[in-house]
């Protein structure tokens, strides 16, 4: 059994650039920035910044050239995939890109309402968005009616 599934959450560091194939395919490459942030031994607190180039194929592209934007924080699930290539030196090059599969736009304000967008059976199918509310109702077994607190990631020591 294989698996090449990538999943990221980050920032687009550039706007999208939609270009259309030789066969009338539209494709979209952008770069997402993703920051792991942790606590050195003597409690400085370090990050590393992380940049992912992406892919996106027909209907993702178009979306993704019309919605996103430098600055949105966005979900992308795909696949790794690295293309080489001869550079004018004759020197070869890499590139590993995600071929984008599936995108949710994690923005509150304008189009980054969380829907997502699935590239996989080639059309758009927006999901409902979850409301606020669906998050602060009691369990069954939780009998506080006290919305529960909200973690922050730097506080998970891993």
């Amino acid at each position: 059994m294989n698996l090449n599934k990538a999943m990221i959450i980050g920032n687009i560091v550039r706007d999208p650039e939609m270009r259309t194939t030789t066969n009338g395919q539209n494709v979209t490459s952008f770069s997402i920035a993703t920051n792991l942030v942790w606590k050195d031994q003597s409690g400085q607190k370090q990050e590393k910044v992380e940049f992912h180039n992406v892919v996106a194929w027909r209907r993702l592209a178009e979306i993704s050239s019309q919605y996103l934007k430098k600055g949105s924080k966005v979900y992308i699930e795909g696949r790794l995939q690295t293309r080489s290539w001869d550079d004018p030196n004759g020197i070869k090059r890499y590139r590993t890109e995600i071929i984008a599969e599936n995108m949710i736009m994690l923005d509150r304000a304008g189009a980054g309402d969380g829907t997502s967008y699935d590239n996989s059976s080639n059309q758009t199918s927006p999901s409902p968005k979850a409301k606020e509310d669906d998050f602060s109702q009691p369990s069954p077994g939780n009998k506080s009616s006290e919305p529960e607190e909200e973690i922050s990631i730097e506080d998970i020591p891993f």
